[in-house]
């Protein structure tokens, strides 16, 4: 289980800010501060991934999605999975470029070959710099909207 112990205690002064956004300016600003944070874990994942031909480097990526009550969620995400479901999508082939299932494998281990976890430790050693990122896009963001 994700031990998440970020601290958030400029949380009520950004509140405030983002009550006083229209909902348009309010989801730019979340958007811009969540990629922020995914951004600062998924350099880390990159840097951490064991190199052989280059591809899972390559398949780290930065998503952002909006869920079903309008909030905004960015995360890391490895392409050759399905993200509503976590597993391996079998409509990919192995040869395409951005298709890196194996990914699991590599973070998990299997019977044959052992765990080189490399998201975790990511997502690990930057948590704080991640929150104070997000923290920073954000308050540069909404000065920005405000100074209009």
């Amino acid at each position: 289980m994700i031990d998440t112990k970020l601290d958030f205690t400029g949380l009520l002064d950004l509140s405030d800010d983002l009550a006083a956004l229209s909902k348009a300016e309010n989801r730019h600003v979340m958007r811009n501060a969540t990629r922020a944070a995914a951004t600062i874990f998924k350099d880390e994942a990159v840097k951490r991934a064991p190199v052989r031909t280059g591809k899972l480097k390559r398949n780290i990526v930065v998503i952002t999605q909006r869920d079903r009550n309008g909030g905004i969620s960015s995360g890391v995400h490895v392409r050759g999975t399905n993200p509503r479901i976590g597993n391996s999508d079998n409509k990919m082939k192995a040869g395409n470029g951005k298709n890196a299932f194996y990914w699991r494998f590599v973070e998990l281990g299997t019977s044959n070959l052992p765990a080189v976890p490399f998201i975790r430790p990511a997502y690990d050693a930057r948590q704080e710099d991640a929150a104070s990122a997000a923290f920073t896009v954000a308050n540069q963001a909404i000065d920005e909207v405000l100074a209009k």
